[in-house]
């Protein structure tokens, strides 16, 4: 327990629901699938996000979000509990065309490696994986500066979603 009543301001800066718009989704695989699937859990569990012109007109967390691309932006609606939309929050995405091209070419190094590659090998991968992961989490941070007060590990969340709303087959 993190010390904060269920009430706080702390407890409540959070995430609580999220969902992606199936429509932009083209394809994707079980790895993908699986990909998403933690993505959301975690972030489910374990977040940080305060969405700072809705709070600062006293809109109280915590939070559900809707992640879509529209007219080559990342959309995040950013809704109450009562599911009353707050604000969308709109962020080019021009700049993640690299770390996502990127991040895609290295997991599917990682998921081939998986599967018939030594343990070394493998490790080696995982870690050129993470960086550019952590890579784009830190552009995601700076994009977000402003518009969401957030901490890296939700950013590093978001960012696996932001490439699942990619995937194009």
């Amino acid at each position: 327990m993190d010390g904060h009543s269920p009430d706080s301001p702390a407890t409540n800066q959070r995430i609580a629901h999220i969902a992606l718009d199936e429509a932009t989704i083209l394809w994707r695989n079980a790895d993908v699938e699986q990909e998403r699937r933690v993505a959301i859990y975690d972030l489910i569990e374990e977040n940080s996000f305060r969405p700072v012109k809705s709070a600062d007109k006293g809109a109280k967390g915590p939070y559900r979000l809707f992640l879509g691309v529209r007219d080559g932006r990342l959309a995040m609606d950013v809704s109450d509990e009562g599911e009353q939309l707050l604000e969308t929050l709109l962020i080019g995405l021009a700049r993640f065309r690299r770390p996502i091209r990127e991040y895609f070419a290295i997991c599917d190094s990682y998921y081939q490696a998986i599967r018939k590659a030594t343990p070394a090998e493998i490790e080696t991968i995982d870690m050129a994986r993470r960086g550019i992961h952590n890579n784009a989490a830190e552009l995601l941070l700076e994009r977000l500066e402003g518009k969401v007060e957030t901490d890296f590990a939700t950013a590093r969340r978001l960012f696996t979603l932001i490439c699942v709303l990619h995937i194009k087959g």
